[in-house]
């Protein structure tokens, strides 16, 4: 067999890959081929929470390697994903609850949805603009992006997406019909934008008065990015369902889904089931993982730099007509801006920054949680220097 070479052009083409091949991390580095280092405010897409090459993975992976565990499926018992599972429970719902793994943020809300309608009875899902859920059928579904959605309709019958905000709009779209309403503390995709703690207890009353569950997707907020483990302990309300999965595992692929007790009751053997959810090695990195970001000096530092960065953010916009907004909280931020923003993507990345866009006209930053201070002074330098 000839060796074989390494060709972008054998990958399927649904990503428009741009810049350099990285062959290597440090800290908040990513390193290319030919040695150049880039500073990274993107973390994968929100997934490398505690950066590159951190002792906490590192040797989680190498001692759940060294019980020659990988895989055993959830046939059978296995000790990491039980500790990690009651865990979670316990820090999001003060051991009232149940968790179920699997593998990516989608197929957490994919599971999230069965598990509303199997409680409740019922089949109507509601969810609102600018959401972002998924790309599967249901996820999609409630997912606000037509250019998205257009190619693969019909999805998900029973499926509204109803204006952020829009109280009226919520009380004609939650009836006695709805399984649940799902919603994102924090946007992401959808610009970075931070939803009025008040229209979630509100959200909260009407799914209580409908009986309906309450989703909080905190797939990309959640697990320490805006400064607190979960972005709902932000807000007063707790959710029925709660969904997480990009830091989860420190990068390996693990997805989860936090059912409340009276939720979690619906239930049974056979009602859903994943092969690879929660196997031995991703739920030993993830108990690690957790545990470091919930430590609670690790938490006020998040708070800490993402104030700075913040303030810095304003500071920049004051000074650039091309910026109308500034959102975030934690170290997750949007820049609005009156253009497209992908140019001053690619200008950045061109002066060895990575950022990314969350949708047309916002530029998106959500470096490693373990950032530097240093790190973070050098990063919005660039983006001055950038939108100047």
């Amino acid at each position: 067999m000839t060796a074989v070479q390494s060709d972008a052009s054998a990958l399927l083409g649904v990503y428009a890959r741009v810049g350099p091949s990285f062959v290597a991390g440090e800290g908040s580095e990513l390193i290319a081929e030919d040695g150049t280092r880039y500073l990274d405010f993107v973390a994968g897409i929100a997934v490398n929470a505690l950066g590159y090459n951190h002792p906490v993975i590192r040797e989680a992976v190498l001692r759940a390697l060294d019980t020659g565990l990988v895989h055993v499926s959830n046939l059978y018992r296995s000790e990491p994903g039980e500790l990690l599972a009651a865990e979670l429970v316990a820090r999001a719902f003060n051991r009232q609850g149940q968790a179920f793994f699997c593998n990516s943020g989608a197929e957490a809300n994919e599971g999230a949805f069965k598990f509303a309608r199997k409680w409740s009875g019922k089949t109507e899902i509601v969810a609102f603009s600018g959401s972002f859920h998924g790309r599967l059928f249901a996820s999609l579904a409630a997912t606000d992006r037509p250019d998205y959605r257009r190619p693969f309709e019909p999805l998900l019958a029973g499926v509204q997406i109803v204006p952020l905000g829009d109280r009226a709009a919520a009380t004609r779209a939650v009836t006695a019909a709805t399984a649940a309403v799902i919603i994102e503390p924090l946007q992401g995709e959808g610009g970075v934008r931070p939803v009025d703690a008040g229209f979630l207890a509100f959200l909260r009353d009407l799914c209580d008065a409908q009986g309906a569950a309450l989703i909080f997707d905190e797939v990309q907020c959640g697990l320490g990015r805006t400064g607190t483990l979960f972005a709902y302990e932000q807000t007063g309300v707790t959710p029925d369902l709660l969904t997480l999965a990009k830091p989860l595992a420190g990068g390996l692929p693990m997805g989860a889904v936090l059912l409340s007790d009276r939720v979690a009751a619906a239930l049974a053997p056979g009602d859903h089931a994943t092969t690879f959810g929660g196997g031995p090695l991703v739920a030993t990195v993830a108990l690690e993982v957790l545990r470091t970001i919930a430590e609670p000096d690790f938490l006020a530092e998040v708070r800490a730099k993402g104030a700075w960065l913040g303030q810095s953010l304003e500071r920049l916009a004051a000074n650039s007509p091309r910026v109308r907004a500034v959102r975030g909280r934690g170290l997750m931020w949007g820049i609005e801006l009156g253009e497209p923003a992908a140019p001053f993507v690619t200008a950045a990345r061109d002066r060895r920054l990575l950022v990314l866009t969350a949708g047309p006209n916002v530029i998106r930053i959500v470096p490693p949680l373990t950032i530097s201070q240093g790190d973070l002074e050098r990063g919005v330098a660039v983006l001055a220097e950038v939108l100047a």
